[in-house]
């Protein structure tokens, strides 16, 4: 297995088609559109492959605030079903610390729904702690 950082002249479909297991409202090529988009304001893909096959992907910015100093925010996480317990999460999540290091910054955060329990107990296996509650309105 190899982790790596999705070039922009990379195919983006095989990473997109993963993506979807996590954001399935989007077609294929609508979420393909809305990454291209978003990377235009810094998003960034890190994937895990195994031979040609992506097994995982990660979706992060890489920021600076106030509370956090600079840091890796991770929109988007997920292991293709298929590929659930194979290590690929693992390698991936090892990945962005080594990468958040390279980079300069000293945390990495994310969100995660409340049902999702499998997740949860992936990310507190690999050293996450679960910091505050977070908030929001959709009624603007």
């Amino acid at each position: 297995m190899k982790a790596q950082l999705l070039a922009p002249e990379d195919e983006l479909a095989p990473v997109a088609q993963v993506l979807l297991q996590l954001r399935p409202q989007y077609s294929l090529e609508d979420i393909k559109l809305q990454i291209r988009k978003q990377q235009q304001n810094g998003y960034q893909l890190a994937f895990v492959t195994e031979g040609s096959c992506v097994l995982c992907v990660a979706g992060f910015v890489v920021a600076e605030k106030l509370a956090w100093g600079r840091h890796i925010y991770v929109d988007d996480l997920v292991t293709d079903e298929n590929h659930r317990s194979s290590g690929a999460g693992h390698l991936l999540i090892n990945w962005l610390k080594d990468y958040a290091k390279e980079i300069g910054c000293t945390q990495i955060h994310l969100d995660s729904g409340v049902q999702r329990f499998s997740a949860h107990r992936f990310y507190l296996r690999e050293g996450f702690i679960i910091a505050s509650h977070h908030f929001s309105t959709d009624d603007l």
